[in-house]
């Protein structure tokens, strides 16, 4: 067996065999499933794993062999750490850094724990707003909270994705980086 120690990228991308986006699993589940012919190895990760007989590249995105039928969740579970993922980890109300999460209609006035109602906030606005609402003081919210959508969605859940996994899950570029001006 070889010998597997997380490394940074420890984590790989499974496909299902018709290059569907299934599921992330650890470096170690993705070499046992190529070891065993259960998949094959589509993209490289960093680095080399190394055993007693042979070495083998550490796995980046793995593809299934044999396509698997699996029932899919059709929404994102609701969660405080899914909350600051998808607002970017910045407060609704002001944009400041975000520290708890804030229900924009009251729950003490039969507000819901839903996407549509929870949004990221700052500790100040959190508690300057209070049991009101945003129209009551006058405020705005940034961006009407919604659940979230899309494959990397359904995929990862609010884990960050691998740049190289960016081909399968339909992710946007990463910005290129800005050219050096000729002095």
């Amino acid at each position: 067996m070889p010998d597997i120690r997380p490394t940074v990228g420890s984590s790989a991308l499974v496909l299902n065999a018709t290059y569907e986006p299934l599921c992330v699993v650890s470096v170690r589940r993705a070499t046992i499933l190529v070891l065993t012919a259960k998949a094959e190895c589509v993209s490289d990760g960093d680095g080399i794993l190394h055993s007693a007989y042979q070495n083998l590249p550490v796995p980046s995105v793995v593809r299934l062999t044999r396509y698997v039928k699996v029932p899919y969740r059709t929404h994102v579970g609701l969660s405080r750490r899914a909350i600051f993922a998808r607002d970017g980890g910045r407060c609704a109300y002001c944009r400041g850094s975000a520290e708890t999460i804030d229900h924009v209609f009251p729950r003490s006035r039969g507000g819901l724990h839903a996407w549509e109602n929870v949004v990221a906030a700052c500790a100040k606005c959190n508690h300057s707003k209070g049991d009101k609402t945003p129209a009551e003081l006058g405020w705005r919210l940034h961006s009407i909270p919604q659940a979230p959508r899309g494959v990397a969605w359904r995929v990862l859940g609010h884990r960050t994705p691998d740049p190289r996994w960016a081909d399968w899950l339909d992710l946007p570029a990463a910005p290129a980086e800005p050219a050096a001006e000729a002095a």
